[in-house]
């Protein structure tokens, strides 16, 4: 949280506590929230920053525009790319380059 007095950063510490009724280990625990942030992380996160997913003004069928965006991330995903938002303006710039792209 910013102070509104010099605009600088206060140190903030969050605790978080999960409840599961498997009899886990410590560390397969970690690894399950680890793999949850994950996904959040590399799909979710791109498609709201890189894609600018909720900024759209689609309001008319968006799950199709959605799942445009979900195909596009896939190709560039199954090719290789792992900068997305690098990737989306390299091919923006060169039609050829998105054509080129191997479709599995």
């Amino acid at each position: 949280m910013r102070r509104a007095k010099d605009g600088m950063w206060e140190r903030r510490e969050e605790i978080c506590f999960y409840v599961c009724s498997a009899p886990i280990s410590a560390k397969k625990a970690a690894e399950a929230i680890r793999g949850h942030w994950g996904v959040e992380n590399k799909n979710h996160y791109v498609r709201d920053v890189a894609m600018l997913e909720d900024a759209s003004r689609i309001r008319a069928n968006p799950g199709i525009f959605a799942r445009a965006r979900s195909f596009a991330l896939n190709i560039l995903r199954a090719n290789g790319e792992t900068n997305i938002a690098d990737a989306l303006w390299r091919n923006a710039l060169n039609l050829d380059r998105p054509l080129a792209y191997r479709f599995m």
